[in-house]
Order: C-alpha cells, then sequence, then structure tokens
C-alpha cells in the first residue's frame, strides 16, 4: 500500500470556495481535472470525524497520519503518510487524526 503521493496537478480547475466540515476541523479544496474526474485536497485536524459515500473514494495520506473504521468492515486500521485506503460508495468509515494534521487526496469514483 505504500507509494509516491503526487506533488503537483496541472491542468485543473481549482474551485475556491472551501468544503468546511466539523466546524472547520476538516478542510478541502475540489479539482477537477480535464476528463471531468473530481478529487479534493484536504486538511483533518485531531478529532474523530464520520463521513457517508455515495460514490466508491480513495483516500489517500500524503501527510501525517490517521486511523480509519470501514462501515462493514470492523477493526480501525492505521494509515501513515505514503498510503490510501478505498471506501465503498453508499457506505460510511469514521477517519480519526490522534495528533498533528493528516492532509489527503480525495479520489471519486
Amino acid at each position: 500500500m505504500s507509494y509516491s503521493a503526487p506533488e503537483a496537478f496541472t491542468q485543473v480547475t481549482a474551485t475556491c470556495k472551501a468544503n468546511i466540515y466539523f466546524d472547520g476541523k476538516v478542510i478541502s479544496h475540489t479539482l477537477t481535472l480535464t476528463d471531468g474526474s473530481k478529487k479534493t485536497l484536504g486538511l483533518i485536524y485531531p478529532g474523530s470525524y464520520t463521513f457517508n459515500t455515495d460514490a466508491p473514494e480513495k483516500m489517500e495520506i500524503i501527510a501525517g497520519a490517521c486511523r480509519v473504521r470501514i462501515a462493514g468492515q470492523g477493526d480501525w486500521i492505521g494509515f501513515a503518510a505514503g498510503t490510501w485506503f478505498d471506501v465503498p460508495g453508499k457506505s460510511s468509515f469514521v477517519i480519526e487524526v490522534a495528533e498533528g494534521i493528516a492532509e489527503y487526496i480525495c479520489s471519486f469514483g
């Protein structure tokens, strides 16, 4: 599950208005790629947060660390920078950051 995170995305449209969740503890910006696909780049501050998914999501952790519990899969799993996890569509997951800030890229579909 280890990989090299992208350092930049080129030829994208960035949405200036931030997506703000949980009183500003989770913040992201949406990027639309030339093929129409969307990604979000975000920060997660310490705490535990539950998200519901419509489409499948791939969450790449690019800095910091977190642990995740995906609905229907039971146990908590830890993820450090350079790892990722997949969440099925029409599901949910709980993400927890114990300290510092976790930075992520979320890909949809």
